[in-house]
């Protein structure tokens, strides 16, 4: 006896369907998988058998063989154990229906209880692209589904309750996203909060509109992660298309919070130094997004940046210019997305003090350039400005009066994005930091000033070609924030002001 239904499977971001086969003949009880099984999926067999057992139906004995097709793509994880136990049931004609149009996907209990499993949106979202039509997941998974329009979702507690409805016994009503409301606008931290720092406020403002990267150097207690904690207060609120590529990766992760359908807070990580690189970068042996794929649309914090492993932290290179990362393994290569406003502080010196006008600088010249080394000249040149938080004074901290509140920065940021994105529809560009050279020599026009002060800029500091392309991006952002169409001189001259301090500490 025979019978074959669908499932789904993951690798990286992407879904794929699985043809779940089951045989059933005569001979010596056995139950075999086959397919490409990870562990978890091999273990099924045990949670099959009990959940059948204890929902009231009957185990055949028999010699059992389930096929997971195709058979060259591994199979992970315990979101098999629904279809398999399904497929089971049909086997032994002890379900008769038609599920040819259907996709089932859940982990099981023993006592028959079906758990919720990651990866239930991208799953859902490549049912409805191959033409299926009903999609069986686990209560848990509900919120997240909801929103996938043009299928059938149908949410299962139990498999009692699944099959009273595919025997027309007990209906189940489909998922709605009315059911599932968007949560309240986030509470951010506010600017309004940090005392003085006008200058550093003005140039994360730049990088909010433009979506620049940021590097902060100061001494301790200056406010640099105060600031960075404020950033995402300022960013513009997000789209429906980045809050699904940023809930996707959580649901793959399985760090999305239950009952929330999408996550619409702009995501900020702040992993400890003592990270691994493929906790940063992603990895692992069936690779699973890093933290920089977890900042995705959102902000990417490494306070102090010389203490990070130096191979986690170059490892952030090329995602950081390409906005993706590619992770390979003799299993297959995976590409997440990974485009984030990254933003690192630093002290100047091992005590904290070096070029401080207050205080004494206790490090041998030795130890300062081995602090700084840490940070290697090629990630200098991939981050588009850099910002000195100096300690902040008396009278500032006393004043008694906030700085500007993030709502009314973020209205400028937002005009600004509005601009961008008018420019750059069509051409799969969200951001001026995202140009390609084409774009940028297509919309970054200078005026005669700007063209000769730049000129003499790139000569006198020795700039590279790509910090020089950078500088130029962040000029396009201060001229957005100005509504100016032209890169004028004012504009170009503030923009290189910021890639300048790596020459005070660096040479």
């Amino acid at each position: 006896m025979f019978s074959k239904l669908y499932s789904a499977g993951m690798f990286g971001l992407d879904a794929f369907t699985v043809a779940v086969e089951c045989d059933l003949t005569q001979g010596l009880p056995a139950f075999d998988i086959v397919g490409l099984p990870g562990a978890a999926v091999k273990e099924s067999k045990d949670r099959v058998r009990s959940a059948l057992k204890n929902s009231g139906f009957e185990y055949p004995v028999s010699r059992i063989t389930i096929n997971l097709a195709p058979a060259d793509i591994r199979k992970e994880g315990p979101i098999y154990d629904l279809p398999v136990l399904i497929s089971l049931l049909k086997a032994s004609r002890q379900l008769d229906a038609e599920l040819s149009d259907a996709v089932f996907i859940g982990e099981l209990s023993l006592n028959g209880a079906v758990r919720p499993v990651r990866g239930i949106l991208s799953m859902a979202l490549h049912a409805v692209k191959s033409g299926f039509k009903r999609f069986y997941i686990p209560y848990g998974n509900a919120a997240e589904a909801s929103v996938v329009k043009g299928l059938d979702i149908y949410a299962v507690r139990n498999v009692s309750e699944l099959l009273a409805h595919l025997k027309g016994e007990a209906d189940i009503a489909p998922v709605s996203g009315k059911d599932y409301p968007l949560p309240a606008p986030p509470e951010y931290l506010d600017f309004a909060d940090v005392r003085g720092q006008e200058t550093a406020k003005r140039a994360l403002e730049i990088a909010a509109a433009g979506g620049h990267n940021v590097l902060m150097i100061g001494p301790p207690g200056s406010g640099k992660s105060m600031l960075a904690k404020r950033l995402p207060s300022i960013l513009p609120e997000m789209s429906f298309d980045e809050a699904v590529e940023t809930t996707k990766i959580y649901s793959v992760a399985g760090l999305l919070p239950e009952g929330m359908p999408l996550i619409f807070e702009r995501p900020f990580r702040s992993p400890h130094h003592t990270i691994s690189p493929a906790g940063l970068s992603g990895g692992g042996s069936m690779p699973r997004p890093g933290e920089i794929s977890l900042a995705h649309n959102g902000v990417l914090f490494l306070d102090e940046l010389p203490e990070f492993p130096k191979q986690a932290v170059e490892a952030l290179r090329q995602p950081l210019e390409d906005g993706k990362i590619r992770i390979s393994r003799a299993s297959g290569s995976v590409l997440y997305p990974c485009s984030v406003s990254f933003v690192a502080a630093m002290n100047p010196c091992p005590c904290g003090f070096f070029g401080d006008p207050d205080h004494v600088c206790r490090c041998s010249r030795k130890s300062v350039q081995s602090y700084l080394g840490r940070v290697s000249g090629p990630l200098l040149d991939r981050l588009d400005m850099h910002i000195e938080v100096p300690a902040v004074k008396y009278d500032e901290l006393s004043s008694g009066s906030g700085g500007e509140a993030s709502k009314e920065i973020r209205k400028r940021v937002t005009a600004a994005r509005a601009l961008q994105s008018e420019r750059f529809a069509g051409t799969g560009c969200r951001c001026n930091a995202a140009m390609s050279s084409e774009l940028t020599e297509k919309h970054c026009r200078l005026t005669a000033d700007a063209e000769k002060f730049m000129r003499s800029a790139f000569e006198s500091l020795s700039l590279s070609a790509r910090a020089y392309g950078r500088i130029i991006k962040v000029a396009r952002t201060i001229a957005d924030l100005a509504a100016s169409e032209t890169i004028e001189l004012v504009h170009i001259s503030e923009a290189v002001r910021y890639r300048s301090l790596d020459r005070k500490y660096w040479q």
